[in-house]
């Protein structure tokens, strides 16, 4: 009996260390129903239909009321996880601000629009540039975010129309990143000559961290350019991307 009760209690003792050790449970945040807005109303082209967002403006504001009442657990949230969280804000408080203010033929027709600070994550009061600049830029170190990040202008890559995840972070990086580097429209590129989207004379810096630019493009490049190629960039078109 009382080995039986020696046992019992060492078994007792080591559920509770195990269940200690492992730390409390962690649900991954729910993007679906921003899935569910892009799905409804982004092209496979990542043309945006604003009216339709703004119809369904309820279900855009409970998601963005959702991004804001979070505050990130850094120590518990994976670092895909954070990162898919953040690009969905800025994309997410993006297409509110069009909202907002539609119909208007450009971003630019707002005032301030990546500088105002009109919505709040985590209790805290933040623009768009912060959270381009200050979080994905500054703590990700991850310079396929301005493929992923959009704003709401035809030269910007498109608005992808699936939520970023933790699960699917990486792989829509890299097709959002090569297809944006490939897209005629957005980059037009020879082995000798390269006319460049602006984001890459904007953000050079990110991309030159390791090597060149001509070097970081042909990671993703159909033709390859020769490290002697000219560079220019091309006038960026604001209007919509509707």
């Amino acid at each position: 009996m009382k080995k039986l009760l020696l046992i019992a209690a060492i078994t007792f003792t080591t559920t509770i260390s195990a269940n200690q050790n492992s730390g409390p449970e962690v649900s991954t945040f729910d993007h679906s129903s921003w899935n569910a807005l892009l799905q409804a109303n982004v092209s496979k082209a990542g043309n945006v239909n604003y009216k339709g967002m703004k119809k369904s403006q309820a279900k855009l504001d409970a998601y963005l009321n959702e991004l804001s009442s979070t505050t990130i657990d850094e120590k518990l949230w994976s670092k895909d996880e954070q990162l898919a969280f953040w690009i969905n804000v800025y994309n997410a408080f993006t297409v509110k601000l069009i909202v907002n203010n539609y119909p208007t033929k450009s971003i630019n027709s707002i005032t301030k629009p990546w500088h105002t600070k009109f919505f709040k994550v985590g209790g805290v009061k933040m623009n768009l540039s912060h959270v381009e600049n200050e979080i994905l830029r500054k703590k990700f170190n991850e310079p396929r975010i301005h493929f992923a990040i959009v704003c709401a202008s035809y030269s910007c890559p498109k608005l992808s129309n699936k939520a970023f995840t933790a699960a699917n972070s990486q792989s829509q990086l890299a097709t959002l990143t090569k297809g944006f580097i490939n897209d005629p429209k957005r980059n037009k590129i020879t082995a000798n000559k390269i006319q460049l989207s602006e984001i890459f004379n904007w953000y050079k810096s990110d991309f030159t961290k390791k090597s060149t630019l001509i070097a970081y493009l042909n990671q993703y490049l159909t033709v390859k350019i020769k490290a002697d190629a000219k560079i220019s960039f091309l006038p960026y078109n604001w209007n919509l991307n509707e």
